[in-house]
């Protein structure tokens, strides 16, 4: 089997087996998502969020969970030898089966910083490919038990940042503060100016502080001529070999 590889400056990600391949996603992900000393990766597939976040975060320890058997090999492989690999432990597990071991030895609340690239499509059909399916779906991971299971193992005041969508932008907000979380940022991210976000990066903080204000901003990819913005150029720079 021929390897895919996706080369960044830093490091490599070999995605021969994984069913999902890194995108735009995780890019905007890795490098605007807040970090901490000690981060846990859900869901980490090929492992690019964890590898870019401790590129950026030099003295974070990271827990990567992936349940996929195909993603884990490639997460496996692409963690051994990245220049990082002393900082991270990867777990073979679902989230689901990961948080009862982790309660069930008084470990709750260990994580100063969460990160996730979750599934989020819970209207479409079903993916035939039960590894594109579970990476894809909320079937494998609900909103509920992904928002629940992060409040768990999150510290008091500590960050949780994600990426969605906008048809499930209000579903997911409304859910997390009902569990506890506040919103502290709220990015949206246009392919084009002008045109509506495509994304949005969320940055939710385990709090009840009611007056915490929420920053709001809307960044745009391309320029109007579809040439990358400066904004882009600048947040990828360190990551991309054509930047």
């Amino acid at each position: 089997m021929k390897k895919k590889l996706f080369r960044l400056k830093l490091f490599t990600i070999d995605q021969t087996n994984a069913s999902m391949k890194v995108g735009t996603d995780s890019d905007l992900l890795g490098t605007m998502a807040y970090g901490g000393k000690n981060i846990l990766d859900i869901g980490t597939g090929t492992g690019i969020l964890t590898l870019m976040m401790a590129q950026r975060f030099p003295e974070a320890q990271f827990t990567a969970v992936e349940i996929d058997d195909k993603a884990v090999i490639d997460a496996s492989t692409n963690f051994s030898s990245s220049p990082w690999s002393e900082r991270i432990t990867l777990i073979h597990d679902s989230f689901q089966s990961f948080i009862e071991k982790e309660i069930s030895e008084g470990r709750q609340e260990r994580f100063d910083a969460i990160i996730c690239n979750p599934p989020f499509f819970d209207k479409s059909l079903e993916c035939p490919e039960q590894g594109r399916q579970r990476a894809r779906h909320t079937s494998s991971l609900p909103f509920e038990t992904l928002i629940d299971g992060a409040y768990r193992m999150l510290e008091e005041g500590g960050p949780f940042s994600l990426i969605l969508p906008p048809e499930v932008l209000e579903k997911f907000c409304l859910k997390a503060k009902e569990r506890g979380f506040a919103l502290k940022e709220k990015n949206g991210i246009q392919t084009l100016p002008g045109n509506p976000p495509k994304r949005y990066i969320l940055v939710f903080q385990k709090s009840l502080d009611s007056s915490l204000c929420v920053s709001e901003n809307t960044f745009s990819m391309r320029n109007a001529d579809n040439t990358y913005s400066q904004w882009y150029n600048d947040l990828l720079r360190d990551f991309l070999l054509f930047l």
